[in-house]
């Protein structure tokens, strides 16, 4: 028997990647409106998906449930391979230390310049010291491109400044999964553009896992290793843009 031959009647089996997140035949209902209607989805760990579609067809929805922000009410979210549904918010805790989420509108606190912004969760969750935070500060700003403006205020920020800052504070605790809701909504197309390949740039060299909501094709065709199309209720579409134009 030739080798060839051999090894194809013996493959070796290649391992499966991780599932980090997962939705089995989640509902959502605001009243009498379906906004998720039994979605099933599995996220791998590394990858990029963006959820595309629409203003108003439930994306954030969806992206809130992985880290418990909203309840299904039906079905299940797996987050690491344990199921968040049941838990409480201190059961949840754990968990979300692993996650980090990039709101739509950047939450800074307005009080606060941006080293302290960035401080925030450092000193809220890890024993570090003043000189180790503020190190750990300047790594992140220059992870996003915003070496040097520690002592600024967030007013005075251009919009994807501030969307870098929040994004710096975002990977302060180095989470293993990524939320990202509209990160390019508001922005000029150039800046839209930027934030879209820091977002690539960042999951390979954090090895994280990003999930990406976007109603922005040119953002979602930059940023996504895969899309779901999420339109009435259902992923429409899970696959790669190359799957989808065929």
């Amino acid at each position: 028997m030739s080798a060839s031959l051999a090894a194809a009647e013996n493959p070796v089996a290649r391992p499966q990647p991780e599932t980090v997140v997962e939705f089995e035949r989640v509902w959502k209902r605001y009243g009498l409106r379906e906004v998720l209607a039994g979605v099933s989805l599995k996220i791998v760990r590394g990858e990029v998906l963006c959820i595309l579609g629409p203003s108003g067809t439930g994306k954030s929805v969806a992206l809130r449930h992985i880290n418990g922000l909203e309840k299904p009410d039906d079905g299940d979210v797996r987050v690491f391979g344990q199921s968040i549904v049941p838990l409480s918010e201190e059961a949840l805790s754990p968990t979300r230390r692993r996650l980090a989420m990039l709101f739509q509108g950047g939450a800074l606190f307005d009080s606060m310049n941006v080293e302290e912004n960035i401080a925030f969760p450092i000193q809220e969750h890890l024993d570090k010291s003043p000189e180790e935070t503020a190190a750990l500060v300047a790594e992140k700003l220059e992870m996003v491109g915003l070496p040097g403006t520690q002592r600024k205020m967030p007013s005075e920020l251009s919009g994807g400044m501030r969307k870098r800052v929040a994004l710096a504070r975002s990977i302060a605790l180095e989470p293993e999964v990524i939320l990202y809701d509209e990160p390019t909504t508001g922005l000029d197309p150039l800046t839209s553009e930027k934030i879209a390949e820091l977002i690539v740039d960042l999951n390979v060299r954090l090895h994280t896992t990003s999930v990406v909501v976007t109603h922005d094709i040119m953002t979602a065709r930059t940023v996504s290793d895969r899309l779901a199309f999420l339109h009435q209720g259902r992923f429409q579409f899970v696959g790669t843009f190359d799957e989808a134009a065929t």
